[in-house]
């Protein structure tokens, strides 16, 4: 038996198609947060979205080391404690997976199921990113920052740890940290335990888990992940197009109570208060917008206070639900003038699919037993 016949190469399904037992595996490992979480500021630690590439890497902080290398004046090793003695920052951040929607997509790409629940917000404790690397020194022949994971796997047939790349101005300019706690606490094993980074306003597969490593190179970074894995192609040999921050969307908390199976749900006619949250990784979010008609027409919600940073803010809508079945969708705008999308154009690994949210409702005229 050969790698590549236990490391295939990526394919869609075919039409009619059902969810696949290797997807079926992945999203029993994976997992996205319910979407009646988004009631919180911050997302549990339990609930926030969770996407292990490979395996969880067993790791101590007590022997934990981080390199920074490459194309420095001083190469730098730290452990935990001289980590946390160079002072902590706390920053707000929204992440979600880059493949978040995918499976909504037709024809799907087999991969990771996600439907809209690959999301989360939490508070991440740790030192700078450009601190660190100012600390090594930056050489002038330095040009892109390779992040290396404790993460060790195969992906369409290459043996590789997880990596990701950023440019030496991305680096020093994103606002990133690496982070040693979540909500307060040490990161969970499934969040990095003991040391990730996380960037804010860019799709997950950035924020690199269980780091070891930063490295300074003088070329441009042409790892799996970077120039294979995470781009937006509509062809299978196409070059594509790198993917870096969250384009916007809004999602609302499902309102009433829903069927077991089909989740649908079940809401009393009269006043109902319906409530989301909203981001984007390019500017902050200025408006969101709810259709209780499929689409058909639109009007504003309110939204929360501004949080002057790129994590999500929340929104309200009052409705008037009269019986019969209704159609929730919402759409969100950012300061950059993007705006979300009805219907998101495909392309083949199913990123940054930011199609807008449709709830199925059954308004009763009797209260719901």
């Amino acid at each position: 038996m050969s790698i590549e016949q236990f490391s295939g190469k990526g394919r869609l399904a075919d039409t009619g198609e059902g969810i696949t037992g290797d997807e079926l595996q992945l999203a029993a490992r994976n997992h996205g947060m319910p979407l009646e979480a988004l009631r919180y500021d911050l997302t549990p630690a339990g609930l926030h979205y969770v996407l292990v590439h490979y395996d969880i890497p067993a790791a101590s902080a007590a022997n934990w080391r981080l390199t920074v290398d490459g194309c420095v004046e001083q190469p730098l090793s730290f452990g935990m404690t001289e980590l946390r003695a160079m002072g902590r920052q706390t920053v707000r951040v929204t992440l979600e997976c880059a493949g978040n929607g995918r499976a909504g997509l037709h024809p799907r790409p087999i991969s990771q199921p996600w439907l809209m629940e690959a999301v989360g917000t939490a508070e991440w404790t740790g030192v700078p990113l450009a601190g660190l690397i100012r600390a090594a020194g930056i050489r002038k022949d330095a040009i892109d920052v390779v992040f290396t994971g404790a993460d060790h796997g195969f992906e369409r047939g290459i043996e590789q740890d997880y990596q990701r790349g950023l440019t030496v101005t991305e680096a020093l300019d994103s606002g990133a940290i690496v982070a040693w706690e979540m909500n307060g606490a040490p990161l969970p094993p499934q969040h990095g335990y003991p040391l990730r980074l996380i960037m804010p306003g860019w799709y997950g597969m950035a924020s690199v888990k269980w780091l070891r490593s930063i490295e300074l190179i003088d070329h441009e970074f042409t790892g799996y992940q970077n120039a294979v894995a995470y781009r937006i192609r509509q062809e299978p040999n196409e070059v594509g197009v790198g993917i870096t921050r969250i384009e916007p969307r809004a999602l609302l908390i499902p309102p009433g109570h829903p069927d077991f199976m089909s989740r649908h749900r079940f809401v009393p006619a009269g006043p109902v208060v319906l409530q989301g949250r909203a981001w984007s990784g390019w500017a902050p979010i200025e408006r969101v917008e709810v259709s209780v008609d499929a689409g058909v027409s639109w009007q504003d919600a309110k939204l929360d206070a501004d949080s002057n940073d790129l994590s999500w803010r929340g929104f309200s809508f009052d409705w008037d639900a009269v019986p019969g079945e209704h159609v929730l969708t919402v759409r969100a705008h950012d300061a950059s003038g993007r705006v979300q999308p009805i219907e998101a154009p495909w392309n083949r690994g199913g990123f940054a699919n930011n199609s807008a949210q449709r709830i199925t409702v059954l308004v009763l005229s009797q209260p719901a037993d």
